[in-house]
């Protein structure tokens, strides 16, 4: 019996300006989602919410081993349980929590050029 490789899915999330409209991309096996339709708030918020909608996107495709892969330390500290959330956070971690059930999910940094989520947004807002 071969074992299955742990799917990457990477994760980004932002707005311009800070705060204001957030969106979040999503790129599973060099599939990209973009979310433009997530309201108003910050930028940790808009990060938040990609993390959620990575492991929704996992979970949607049937996925229960995954390594969910971006680059904002805050958001990835809280999960693995090296911080505590900001009060506006607490409930995106339960969300989080709740989706990652009967599930083998981890965290992971990856350094911004190495987030092809991140790059995925990057293209939507040339400079």
């Amino acid at each position: 019996m071969t074992k299955r490789p742990r799917a990457k899915v990477f994760f980004d999330g932002g707005c311009r300006p800070n705060p204001g409209a957030m969106e979040c991309a999503v790129v599973l096996g060099g599939e990209m989602l973009v979310r433009t339709d997530l309201g108003h708030g910050s930028s940790h918020e808009a990060e938040w919410l990609a993390l959620v909608e990575g492991l929704r996107v996992a979970r949607s495709h049937g996925l229960a081993d995954v390594v969910l892969l971006g680059d904002a330390l805050a958001v990835i500290a809280v999960v693995n349980g090296k911080a505590k959330p900001v009060a506006s956070a607490a409930h995106h971690l339960a969300t989080f929590r709740e989706l990652a059930t009967d599930a083998r999910v981890s965290v992971r940094y990856v350094r911004r050029a190495q987030n092809l989520a991140g790059v995925a947004l990057n293209r939507r807002h040339p400079r």
